[in-house]
């Protein structure tokens, strides 16, 4: 049992050293071969095309209504009749929510009554103090008591009308709020109204692109997969301190009213200039917080002073996107030729090979298959 052990351990120190050997002949070789030489890289290219793009600004914004509310009760009461249904369009108008009131009519009726009396009471003095009979004072007394009965009705009837919710404008309603018979307090809640038609979308740009905007311009909107245009109505006056950003307002017909408060909309601001740029895939940039790169390749001389097919990393500067393209503004010259896909795996100077038979999407107009 001993000899047998010993000689499977015999046998696994001489395999240990026979790998070892190898590997101790092959770090040899590198050393005298002085560096490695790690395989290419399979990668596409294509070559950078100048083109004139329209000079814009892009930004990130958010739809608002022109006009939302929360519509909610002005005064307590309890819940009388419900006159609308979740998710509809209303007219400005129309009626939405009707509290209890019969104590309020009741009081109206009893107001009225004193009114007309006082009316009455008022025409008969009018006569005795043209015959002299009564004094003055005693008519301008009927005559406030009358005005006072005329106001009491007036508050009362303004009471009514308060516990009469109807909607301020045309819009879409959102979700009731509000059931028959519930007690609301003063300020609770109904139902949301937006008007859709037209919409705002606000967004932010930078500071040092105020100067370049102007109320009218164009302003192209991507909202779900869907475009829209409006127009610029409002730049604000003042420059967010944080972020040194300024609030702009667009307006947008929104006619088939796909576009609600709140979505996320991407927008671009035509300036109506254009500029050369080189158009590349937006595959192809390297985003780092040091600065934007590429990828050229090009014949690169190794160690050993033999050339080989590889790449240079190039910083260039971004002139904003167009779809699937990025344009290149400057650090790139027209012709030459840039890695495309595969650049997360490269480095300065990386051997690669070029295979080109599947190049990745390049469109200036883009339309993604639904998933």
């Amino acid at each position: 049992m001993k000899k047998r052990m010993i000689l499977m351990l015999l046998a696994v120190a001489i395999f240990v050293a026979a790998i070892g050997a190898v590997k101790v002949r092959q770090i040899r070789g590198f050393a005298a071969k002085g560096t490695f030489q790690p395989p290419p890289e399979a990668v596409t290219t294509t070559v950078a095309r100048q083109e004139e793009w329209p000079a814009t600004v892009s930004s990130i914004g958010t739809v608002t209504a022109v006009q939302g509310v929360l519509v909610s009760a002005d005064l307590p009461g309890v819940v009388a009749k419900i006159d609308f249904e979740s998710g509809r369009m209303v007219r400005q108008g129309d009626l939405l929510v009707k509290l209890d009131s019969r104590q309020e009519e009741a009081q109206l009726a009893a107001a009225e009554a004193a009114r007309d009396l006082a009316r009455l009471s008022l025409a008969r003095l009018r006569g005795l103090k043209e015959s002299g009979v009564i004094a003055v004072s005693d008519f301008d007394t009927a005559a406030a008591q009358l005005k006072q009965d005329d106001a009491k009705v007036g508050e009362i009837k303004a009471t009514i009308e308060r516990k009469t919710l109807r909607a301020p404008f045309s819009g879409l309603l959102g979700l009731r709020q509000v059931n028959l018979g519930q007690y609301l307090a003063a300020g609770a809640p109904i139902v949301p109204l937006q008007a859709l038609r037209p919409v705002y979308v606000d967004f932010s740009v930078p500071q040092q692109q105020v100067a370049l905007l102007r109320s009218g311009a164009a302003v192209q909107l991507t909202a779900e997969g869907k475009g829209a245009e409006g127009r610029i109505t409002a730049v604000d006056s003042v420059v967010d301190p944080a972020t040194r950003n300024v609030q702009v307002q667009a307006t947008f017909a929104n006619a088939d009213g796909r576009l609600r408060p709140g979505m996320f909309a991407e927008t671009r601001i035509v300036l109506g200039a254009s500029q050369p740029v080189l158009v590349l895939p937006a595959s192809a940039i390297s985003y780092a917080p040091y600065g934007d790169s590429v990828f050229v390749v090009g014949d690169v001389k190794g160690p050993d002073g033999k050339s080989f097919r590889g790449v240079r990393q190039q910083f260039v500067k971004l002139g904003g996107s167009r779809g699937d393209q990025v344009g290149i503004v400057s650090g790139l010259k027209p012709g030459e030729e840039v890695v495309t896909s595969g650049v997360f795996k490269l480095r300065n100077g990386a051997a690669v090979q070029v295979n080109n038979r599947i190049q990745p999407a390049s469109s200036a107009t883009p339309h993604p298959e639904d998933s």
